[in-house]
């Protein structure tokens, strides 16, 4: 069986939230860790799309940035081709691994350099990876291939609308013909007839250089077009994973379900919709048990005390004690 291109094992981020060391020692307060990520397992294959979803404060900005190296994880482990990112003691593999990785932002403004020309922004990744040599060559490519001009290198970002400068993002991350990217809510800032243009792009691109994407969505129309596999988040701990078309067919879990019937359909003009339970916990105080139970009616004693397990049934995992107990 192949290896898949991206691992994450038991992945674990704690963030310090304490009040300053003073001001806690004259109030006698204990210092304040939030956990927004708790435990998350799931890999990518090649050439496959992953997608985290969840209600904003689930942690999936936070996975995504451990994914590409911007933070460490506080345990747990994330794999690039088998090279640990952030624990790997040779420094040349690390190196290498990170070479592979790029990431698409979720605001295309601030993800560019307004005094850059748009040449100069694209061709980024190449001269930092000792490559400029490459850039005259490779960019009029590149802005081809996401459908700009190449005329368009002369220019400066705000000459641009806002998808077109998340196209010279997506140019800028194939720059270094990377094999995975993490697309972190990239078209949560456009329109949505520009968001259609930007999957549809997204999607060819990957066909054609061959990528591999963790794509970061609240959006679940979005989610269901461009996923291969969904994993869904509830404060910072993955609640239910499954194929695409079998999440959306028959959900598992109650948040999950929860999620589907609130996203609007089209063929559900003038439906009644139950609206969505109570607002997700504060993670720095999470409830006891199973995170979801303050949320869920149906929640017994197990469910207030203790907190379920991912349990397996045939290619999709959940963890949910009423699944497991043949109740949910």
């Amino acid at each position: 069986m192949t290896a898949p291109l991206v691992r994450a094992q038991r992945l674990v981020r704690r963030f310090d939230v304490s009040a300053p060391w003073l001001d806690r020692l004259l109030a006698g307060e204990p210092r304040r860790l939030l956990t927004a990520v708790a435990g998350v397992d799931f890999t990518i294959p090649a050439r496959a799309t992953y997608a985290l979803v969840g209600e904003s404060g689930s942690g999936k900005t936070t996975i995504g940035r451990i994914a590409v190296g911007l933070l460490a994880p506080s345990a747990g482990s994330v794999e690039i081709g088998g090279v640990d990112l952030h624990r790997s003691r040779d420094a040349g593999a690390v190196r290498a691994a990170r070479r592979r990785i790029q990431m698409i932002f979720q605001d295309p403004f601030a993800s560019v350099n307004p005094r850059w020309r748009v040449g100069a922004i694209v061709a980024e990744p190449l001269v930092t990876a000792g490559r400029a040599a490459e850039a005259a060559a490779r960019v009029p490519d590149l802005l081809e291939a996401v459908g700009l001009s190449p005329r368009d290198a002369e220019k400066f970002p705000h000459a641009f609308s806002g998808g077109q400068r998340q196209r010279i993002a997506i140019a800028r991350a194939l720059a270094a013909a990377p094999d995975f990217i993490v697309c972190d809510e990239p078209t949560s800032a456009l329109d949505v007839s520009v968001q259609a243009q930007v999957l549809n792009l997204m999607k060819d691109i990957q066909a054609q250089f061959g990528l591999a994407y963790l794509f970061i969505s609240h959006d679940l129309s979005v989610v269901r077009y461009m996923a291969d596999r969904i994993g869904v988040l509830y404060l910072g701990a993955l609640v239910e994973e499954a194929p695409r078309d079998l999440l959306f067919a028959s959900p598992r879990h109650p948040y999950t379900r929860m999620l589907l019937a609130a996203a609007p359909r089209l063929d559900a003009f003038g439906r009644e919709a139950e609206p969505p339970q109570g607002e997700i916990p504060d993670p720095a105080n999470p409830p006891s048990g199973c995170a979801f139970h303050p949320r869920r009616p149906l929640a017994d004693v197990r469910c207030r005390a203790e907190r379920p397990a991912m349990i397996a049934e045939g290619d999709r995992r959940a963890a949910c004690h009423a699944v497991e107990e043949g109740r949910g």
